[in-house]
C-alpha cells in the first residue's frame, strides 16, 4: 500500500557569483502544516539543509541528500509579489521577482487541477528532459517517487544574499546543477508555483 502525500507552493532557486546555490521551498500548504525550509550547496558542493522543526528536517532529509542539516527558524515575508525576504539561521535573503518568460505562459495556461496530476506530470517528464534538461518526476530517497507540477514561472531580477554576514555576491545561474535529488532547479533564477507530490512505499 502506498501514501501520496500533496506539498502545494513555491520553489525559489537561484545561483550567486560567490558558487553557493540556494533553493527554497516556501509550502503555506502541506501535511506537515505550513513551512519553509531552504536547501544550500556550497561552491565546494557541500550540502546544506536549513528546516524550522525536527519533523521536516527528518522528512526532507529522508527525501533528498544532505552533508549537514540545521534546526533554524525560518521566516519568509513576502510584502508584494515582486518581493521575498528569507531569514534562516546563517542566511539572510533578499530577492526581487521580475517578469514571467515564455515558458511561465505556458504553465501558466494549463488548468491548475490538471497541472497538479501526477499521471500528466509524468507525461510531461521526457519533454520536459529533452527541452530543458530538467526532471518532472522521479526516483528520492528512501524509495520514494516525486512529481513537480509547475503552474507558473517568473524568472528572478535581482539577489542579495549574505552567510553569517558575508555576502554571496550577485544574483548568477544555477550552476554547476545542485544534487540534493535526481533534478534541479532551472538554471535560470526563478521562483516557480507549483505541486509536489510524494508517494511513500
Amino acid at each position: 500500500m502506498t501514501t501520496r502525500l500533496r506539498f502545494d507552493g513555491w520553489i525559489l532557486g537561484t545561483g550567486t557569483t560567490s558558487g553557493t546555490r540556494l533553493v527554497l521551498g516556501h509550502w503555506p500548504s502541506s501535511p506537515l502544516g505550513a513551512f519553509s525550509d531552504v536547501m544550500v550547496q556550497r561552491p565546494d558542493g557541500h550540502r546544506v539543509l536549513l528546516a524550522p522543526t525536527a519533523e521536516v528536517a527528518g522528512f526532507v532529509g529522508s527525501t533528498y541528500a544532505f552533508d549537514e542539516v540545521q534546526l533554524t527558524d525560518v521566516a519568509v515575508t513576502r510584502p508584494d509579489d515582486a518581493t521575498w525576504a528569507v531569514r534562516a539561521g546563517p542566511l539572510a535573503l533578499s530577492v526581487r521577482v521580475g517578469r514571467r518568460p515564455a515558458l511561465g505562459w505556458v504553465l501558466r495556461s494549463v488548468p491548475a487541477p490538471l497541472a497538479r496530476r501526477p499521471g500528466w506530470v509524468g507525461l510531461l517528464d521526457r519533454p520536459a528532459r529533452l527541452l530543458t534538461g530538467l526532471r518532472t518526476t522521479g526516483s528520492a530517497g528512501n524509495g520514494r517517487t516525486e512529481w513537480y507540477g509547475v503552474q507558473d514561472l517568473h524568472a528572478l531580477a535581482s539577489v542579495e544574499a549574505s552567510w553569517d554576514g558575508a555576502p554571496l555576491g550577485a544574483v548568477a545561474p544555477v550552476r554547476p546543477p545542485v544534487t540534493f535529488g535526481f533534478g534541479s532547479v532551472p538554471p535560470r533564477p526563478s521562483v516557480v508555483r507549483v505541486t509536489t507530490t510524494v508517494q511513500l512505499p
